[in-house]
């Protein structure tokens, strides 16, 4: 089975996912706050790549029950019900909402995916159920990272070495490629302190700067939920146990 890692979604157009099993990860911190959003009853989460596409589903779906989340350059943006915190993602404002979801990096990378046969939300939070259920596995993976405005996004890569290390101690086919070994090198050496790593990341700067330094932390914590998120369709819901 080939791994394969893209250090940004501009490496691939739609269709070459077809057929694979992807999994997306932007740390910080669009996977945490729909891992999140998902465990605390969300009903669903609909990725949008343009804030306006996000405003015209949002006025076609059920207002009670439909709201607005996202950021724009970390804030949030006018007109949302709520940013791209974690924190903000709490059960009393989520349960049972669909959630129409846009974020500068993380929301186009899911859709970047779309063509998949499966499609799965990975963040240092549930790294170890997304492990699990990745070496059931039959297709070929591609981790696709999120990046940052286009650009190559340390703790995406991290986080991608991390997962493409763990998968390779219970799945002795795997075949890395050059990008999936290059990650699992860096990892090594930049995710001895992951916490430490996001702080001095450039993104991980300017969410501190502006405010967000607990959401650091929250995204630094391995393994605190069995959550995964998937896209079915075009949304994304919970995977239940099979």
């Amino acid at each position: 089975m080939k791994l394969n890692i893209l250090f940004t979604p501009d490496q691939a157009d739609d269709l070459f996912f077809a057929g694979k099993t992807s999994v997306v990860i932007d740390v910080l911190r669009a996977s945490n706050t729909i891992i999140t959003a998902i465990a605390n009853g969300a009903k669903e989460l609909i990725p949008v790549s343009t804030v306006d596409t996000a405003v015209k589903i949002s006025r076609n779906l059920f207002g009670g029950s439909t709201i607005l989340g996202g950021e724009r350059n970390t804030k949030r943006i006018e007109g949302f019900n709520l940013g791209n915190s974690p924190y903000e993602y709490s059960e009393d404002k989520v349960k049972s909402k669909s959630i129409v979801f846009y974020t500068t990096n993380g929301s186009k990378a899911v859709l970047k995916g779309k063509f998949s046969e499966y499609l799965y939300i990975c963040g240092f939070i549930n790294m170890a159920a997304v492990v699990s259920q990745l070496g059931k596995s039959s297709s070929d993976i591609e981790i696709i990272c999120s990046g940052n405005a286009g650009g190559f996004s340390m703790e995406d890569v991290v986080c991608a070495g991390m997962l493409a290390g763990e998968l390779a101690k219970i799945r002795m086919d795997l075949d890395y490629s050059d990008s999936a070994k290059a990650a699992v090198m860096l990892h090594k050496t930049a995710g001895k302190d992951i916490l430490k790593m996001l702080m001095e990341s450039e993104h991980g700067k300017v969410l501190k700067a502006n405010g967000f330094e607990e959401d650091l932390l929250y995204c630094s914590k391995l393994n605190t939920t069995d959550v995964i998120p998937y896209l079915s369709g075009n949304v994304i819901k919970l995977l239940s146990g099979e």
